[in-house]
């Protein structure tokens, strides 16, 4: 296997609990199990050694140490997915542990400079990990040559969505850095809000925003994909928003909006085929009340909205940002318990992944931004890049704020070779400047 010779794991062992932790069945949501059968999600950190950093650069012990820490208010981690008395997914809280890998590779920092998805940095830097192995958390710590580090984490979605993801590690570095002295928001594990009614019971129009597809069939055919990675800065950004609307349009949606009408236009679709984007939104705020700060689970609704490609490719972007603003302000506590309960009534549970890329028509926008993507530092300094370690399918685009915090936004995506001279001339051709690229 190429990858033996440029990493090699020194160690691995399970990192339990620092003291006792509830033993018990933790039920999952209809939210948790629609998301169980995407898997793992993996994610790297990459941090550049600086140069006033002593021996004790991003010391295992000490990781260990704080995760063990860390692993007592977040106790689910150190459990097991099993299936319980009625068939149904759920966690085992025992307390087993999770699974940490030690690693030395010959590669450098500069190996990797363009800090975008790729298979080889999935095989190099996540721990190899499967659904038959039962963990909800794996990390691997791999030490690059000349100084930098790479975190790597295999994270089980069915245990949490991104936002809990980046609760744990503000968590678990919190403890590297600061000891017993650390401040740490503390998770809610009680995901019985996020249960079916009894009756379940689906509004009629519920479906109108909710998307409860969320492993579309795969597009036919063979197709060439690419891995690219856009940026659009600060004052990009604004005239984007200046655009579409205003201040009063979110970044998401403007950028949202954007890439949608290019990738219709890219694609040259038939003017008469219906386009949908699709998204997703947090609720834990939209509840009524509101879910705790600190809920642990997924708490994600899938949304979608669909127009014909003429109207996408021909109207002003003010219009696309507008529908998609709608399509999330129309999220109430209703709709959400609707969405729960169709789930429930579906048993989607027991969907299988799709593969492959997304149909054409389709685009699915996952959002991080807003989100704490860089705070795990871990006593030494800030990660220089986070991302997820793999591509996602064709037609899955990924929105994060820019590591440096001037205010840009990187867009990473996977799409077809064949249109990507046309995509990024598009992407670009409301600004004069044509220099944030980089692919």
């Amino acid at each position: 296997m190429a990858g033996e010779e440029e990493v090699q794991v020194v160690e691995s062992c399970f990192v339990t609990p620092a003291a006792d932790t509830p033993s018990r069945a933790l039920r999952l949501s209809p939210f948790d199990l629609m998301l169980a059968s995407r898997g793992y999600t993996p994610l790297v950190h990459f941090y550049r050694r600086p140069e006033t950093a002593g021996d004790d650069f991003f010391d295992v012990t000490r990781l260990k140490t704080a995760l063990s820490k860390a692993l007592v208010p977040f106790y689910p981690l150190a459990g097991r997915l099993r299936a319980g008395a009625d068939g149904t997914l759920e966690i085992d809280c025992n307390g087993k542990g999770t699974l940490f890998l030690m690693a030395h590779s010959r590669l450098t920092m500069d190996d990797f400079s363009d800090f975008k998805p790729s298979t080889k940095q999935r095989r190099l830097f996540v721990p190899h990990v499967s659904d038959s192995d039962d963990l909800l958390w794996a990390t691997q710590v791999t030490f690059l040559k000349w100084g930098g580090v790479v975190l790597g984490s295999a994270i089980h979605h069915a245990a949490m969505d991104g936002s809990a993801v980046f609760h744990f590690l503000r968590t678990w570095s919190a403890f590297s850095r600061d000891g017993d002295r650390a401040m740490v928001n503390l998770p809610c594990h009680d995901r019985s809000r996020l249960c079916a009614r009894d009756p379940p019971v689906v509004h009629p129009d519920a479906l109108s925003s909710f998307s409860p597809k969320i492993n579309l069939p795969p597009q036919p055919g063979p197709l060439v994909n690419k891995v690219v990675a856009f940026t659009l800065g600060k004052d990009q950004l604004s005239t984007l928003k200046h655009i579409s609307g205003g201040d009063s349009v979110s970044t998401f949606s403007a950028v949202s909006a954007h890439l949608w009408q290019c990738m219709c236009l890219a694609r040259q679709l038939p003017p008469d085929a219906a386009t949908q984007l699709m998204f997703s939104a947090n609720v834990r705020r939209i509840m009524r009340p509101p879910l705790p700060d600190g809920y642990f689970g997924n708490a994600i609704i899938n949304l979608s909205v669909g127009d014909n490609v003429h109207a996408i490719t021909s109207r002003e972007l003010s219009y696309i940002a507008q529908r998609i603003r709608d399509t999330h302000r129309r999220v109430n506590d209703e709709l959400v318990h609707s969405a729960i309960d169709y789930l429930e009534l579906a048993k989607r549970d027991d969907e299988r992944p799709a593969t492959g890329n997304l149909p054409v028509t389709v685009i699915r926008v996952v959002s991080w931004l807003g989100m704490p993507s860089y705070d795990a530092d871990f006593s030494w300094v800030r990660p220089l890049a986070m991302f997820r370690a793999e591509p996602n399918r064709g037609g899955f685009v990924h929105l994060i704020d820019s590591a440096q915090g001037d205010g840009s936004v990187r867009i990473i995506m996977s799409i077809e070779a064949a249109i990507l001279s046309e995509l990024k001339r598009l992407l670009y051709a409301k600004f004069d400047n044509m220099l944030y690229s980089k692919f």
